[in-house]
Formats: structure tokens, C-alpha cells, sequence
């Protein structure tokens, strides 16, 4: 294992799950063999937090990245300048926005300077973060921006134990994902998915298998012709460029256990296409990592939880995959380095 600096890990919405999940997983640091990390500011939200879950949690403040894998083992390093305050857990406040706004900021910028070795994001109210003043539609969006890269050759990748699987549109009505599909969107994302794969992933040659938009592909135009007329061409194109590209499959059989093992990622036409089969193989393990990025970020696969904050009913296991990811495509880059 390469000698990597620490990970960073934003703190999330203080009235969310986030702060929570943070303090089981340094509890859990032993157990689950995690690398050193640090978490940008909110050492008092922290505290509570831990408090809430029962948990011992020492906090260390630190002023140096530098500092972090030495104290990791006894308390959790905390970088004091992205804030701190008290916060009700399910109830998200403007001053919560900031403070998350403030810790996502920071830590973005550690990676970026190569301070350290990958950002783990706890999850953030979009709506609070709207209402200061925040201008991209997510975190994605907003770490885009800070590297540079624009938002079409940001992809989001879901992934656990099972499958990886990457939605081509995202956020959009289902009534305007036909339209939205487009060869140059498929170009670009798959492009992207697969120079990740390999870099971060160790994969050599990724199997990228392309999905269908239609019911059985499209069943030769019978069902919709975007199979032919847009997927068909784009995999050829791939296929021409040199990528292990496959398709367009029926989405109703791709996700299936004999399928599952053929390639190393399932890109989707649509959001629910993708995480309805990783949600349900995965649900506790799914982990969020944006592909495409100068930096590794991983986020885990949920939101705030506001209804279950501070009840102790959160569980860390997404988290807790998010940071061995990030660890795994650190130690792979390093390699590669």
C-alpha cells in the first residue's frame, strides 16, 4: 500500500444523518480497517452528534492536514475553519446550509491541492443550499465547477458489492429522457466511464454494457427506434474509438445474476433504470462516486434522512464503503503515478 495522505470527509447538512455516520465510522475505524481521514470543520455538530449514537468520540482540532494520521487512531481530526454552531437534528437551517456549504468547500479544496488523497461528501439539503444562494443543482455539479470540468464529463457512478452502474440522463423527467439521449451524450459519458475504470479502477479493458431505452431494446423499431437510430451507432462509434462497448441490451435482463458478471459496468438510459437494480442488490453498501474528476470524490448512496436524524437509526454502511472506495481509487492513482 502506497504512503497516502489522509481523506477528507464533509461534514453534510449538520441537522442530517451525516454528522452521525462520521462518528460510527471513526468508531468503527478498527474494526473495519479504515485509512486515516479527517472532517472539515462542524467539531461541535460532531460531538453532539456522537453523543446522540452513545459513541466516545475524542476530537482533536487541527490546523495542518499533516497532523491528521497521527491522531486518527486516538480522536478524530477536526480542521477548525469551516465553522462549527448547534443545530437540531431533522430540522436544516440556513446557517446549517453554510456550515455544510463552508465544509464541502474546504475539503474540495485540500483535494485539489493534493493534501489529501480523496473527498468522501456526507449528504446535503439542495433546498437549504438554494436558499443561500447556491447555484449548481448538487454537490456533483458544484465540484465540477471547482475542478474546472464541465458538468456533461461529470458522471455519476453507483456502485456496491453487485454492479456498478451509471445513469446516461440523471435528473430530468422520463418524458424527456428520449430526446435527451443523444450520441454525443453517449460519446462523452462512456468516454469518461471508461478512462475512470481503468485508472481508478484497475481495469484494463472495461466491459461497458449499454442498456436500451425501450422495452426489449426496442425489438427491432417495433417498441421506439432510439436503439437503432442513437445507441446502436454511439456503441459503434465506441467500439471504433477502442472501448469494450455492448448493446443495446434489454434493460429487463441486464441486471440479471448471469448477466451481472459479464461486464464490469451497466450504463442506464435514465435515472431509475440505473438505481432501482443497485438500490435493490445494494441498498446499505451503494456508494456514489463521480467519475471524470482531476480529484476521487465518493459520497454514500443516500440524502439527509432528516426524518430519522438523531433517532440512532442511521446506519453507516454506505458511508463506510464510500471511504474504502475512495482509499481503493487513491491507492490505484497512486500506482498509476
Amino acid at each position: 500500500m502506497p504512503d497516502l495522505p489522509p481523506l477528507a470527509i464533509s461534514l453534510g447538512d449538520p441537522a442530517g444523518v451525516g454528522p452521525e455516520l462520521i462518528a460510527l465510522a471513526w468508531a468503527a475505524r478498527g474494526e473495519h480497517a479504515l485509512p486515516p481521514f479527517l472532517v472539515t470543520g462542524g467539531a461541535g455538530v460532531l460531538a453532539q452528534a456522537a453523543s446522540s449514537r452513545g459513541i466516545a468520540l475524542p476530537l482533536v482540532h487541527i490546523d495542518r492536514v499533516q497532523d491528521a494520521a497521527a491522531a486518527f487512531p486516538d480522536a478524530l481530526p477536526v480542521l477548525a475553519d469551516a465553522g462549527d454552531g448547534v443545530f437540531t437534528p431533522g430540522q436544516p437551517t440556513e446557517a446549517g446550509a453554510r456550515l455544510a456549504l463552508a465544509s464541502l468547500a474546504r475539503a474540495a479544496q485540500l483535494a485539489l491541492s493534493g493534501e489529501v488523497a480523496a473527498l468522501v461528501t456526507a449528504p446535503v439539503a439542495k433546498a437549504q443550499l438554494a436558499a443561500i444562494g447556491f447555484t449548481h443543482p448538487g454537490q456533483t455539479e458544484f465540484l465540477a465547477h471547482a475542478c474546472g470540468v464541465e458538468e456533461e464529463d461529470a458522471v455519476m457512478m453507483l456502485a456496491g458489492p453487485s454492479l456498478r452502474t451509471v445513469p446516461l440522463t440523471i435528473h430530468i423527467p422520463l418524458a424527456q429522457v428520449s430526446a435527451a439521449v443523444t450520441q454525443d451524450l453517449i460519446l462523452r459519458r462512456c468516454r469518461v466511464i471508461a478512462a475512470a475504470l481503468r485508472r481508478d479502477f484497475g481495469i484494463a479493458h472495461p466491459h461497458l454494457a449499454l442498456a436500451g431505452l425501450n422495452p426489449h431494446a426496442g425489438e427491432k423499431g417495433r417498441m421506439g427506434d432510439e436503439e437503432e437510430r442513437v445507441i446502436a451507432p454511439a456503441i459503434a462509434a465506441l467500439q471504433a474509438e477502442g472501448i469494450n462497448a455492448t448493446g443495446p441490451h434489454p434493460a429487463d435482463t441486464l441486471f440479471a445474476p448471469h448477466k451481472r458478471g459479464s461486464y464490469d459496468v451497466a450504463v442506464a438510459m435514465y435515472h431509475d433504470q440505473a438505481l432501482a437494480p443497485l438500490k435493490t442488490l445494494d441498498f446499505d453498501n451503494g456508494v456514489n462516486m463521480t467519475l471524470g474528476l482531476p480529484i476521487i470524490r465518493t459520497s454514500p448512496d443516500h440524502g439527509t434522512a432528516f426524518d430519522i436524524a438523531g433517532k440512532g437509526l442511521a446506519r453507516p454502511d454506505s458511508l463506510l464503503a464510500a471511504i474504502h472506495m475512495a482509499r481503493q481509487a487513491a491507492v490505484f492513482r497512486a500506482a498509476a503515478a
